[in-house]
C-alpha cells in the first residue's frame, strides 16, 4: 500500500499514472461543473467553445501533465493538455513507441511512470549496462520478477548484437590512402557513428541509476 505524504519539496515535473496532485493548479480548477462540460467536453463543431477551452489551457502551468494523463489513461473524450479529442488521436496511435528520455530518467527516480514499450525498453538496456539485478529493475518497473529476467535476457542478446555489429564494421572498414582512392575513383570510407547521445543526458541517467 503507498501512502501520500507532504513536505516543503518543490514538485517534480514528472508525474505517475496514479498521481493526480497536479490537478490542482490547473487553470480549470474551481470551475462549475456546467462550465467544464460545455468548455472541455464540448460538441465536435462549437468552435467557441473549443477557443475559449484553448485559451484557458493556453496559460494552464500543468497542461503537459494534463495531457500526458490523458495518453496514460487512453481518454480519447473531451479536451486534455489544450487539445481536442481529433487532436490527440495521432498520440494516441503511438503512444507504444514513445521515447521520452524525462520519463526514462524519472522511472530511474523511483517515480511511478506509465512507460511505453520504448521507454521501458531503454530502461532495461540501461540498467543492464550498469549491472543491475533482475529484482531491482522489476521493482523500478513493478514487474513480475519472471517477467524483468525475461526483459534482462532480452537486453543483454540485444547489447551483444549491437556490439558485435560494430565489431564487424570496425574489422571491415580498411584505410584507403590518397593514392589508392584516386586510382580507383573511390572515396574514403566513412564509419558511419553510433546513435548520439548526449554526454549531459549519459551523466543524468548514470546518476538517476
Amino acid at each position: 500500500m503507498r501512502h501520500i505524504t507532504t513536505n516543503d519539496t518543490p514538485a517534480p515535473a514528472i508525474r505517475g499514472i496514479a498521481d493526480h496532485s497536479w490537478q490542482a493548479r490547473g487553470q480549470c480548477r474551481g470551475l462549475p461543473t456546467k462550465d467544464i462540460n460545455k468548455l472541455f467536453f464540448h460538441a465536435a463543431r462549437d468552435r467557441a467553445a473549443i477557443n475559449e477551452a484553448k485559451s484557458i489551457c493556453g496559460r494552464c502551468p500543468v497542461k503537459k501533465a494534463c495531457f500526458d494523463y490523458a495518453l496514460d489513461n487512453e481518454i480519447r473524450h473531451g479536451m486534455w493538455g489544450g487539445l481536442t479529442e481529433a487532436e490527440r488521436r495521432p498520440w494516441h496511435r503511438k503512444v507504444a513507441k514513445r521515447l521520452d528520455y524525462s520519463r526514462v530518467k524519472a522511472a530511474f527516480e523511483g517515480r511511478d511512470i506509465h512507460l511505453s514499450d520504448a521507454e521501458r525498453e531503454a530502461v532495461t538496456r540501461h540498467a543492464y549496462v550498469r549491472d543491475w539485478s533482475p529484482e531491482r529493475l522489476a521493482h523500478t518497473l513493478r514487474l513480475d520478477l519472471d517477467w524483468a529476467r525475461d526483459l534482462m535476457r532480452n537486453a543483454a542478446h540485444a547489447v551483444a548484437d549491437r556490439d558485435r555489429y560494430w565489431d564487424q564494421a570496425d574489422d571491415e572498414t580498411e584505410p584507403v590512402d590518397d593514392e589508392t582512392a584516386e586510382a580507383e575513383d573511390v572515396a574514403t570510407p566513412v564509419q558511419v557513428p553510433r546513435q548520439v547521445q548526449t554526454n549531459s543526458l549519459i551523466a543524468a541517467l548514470r546518476k538517476a541509476a
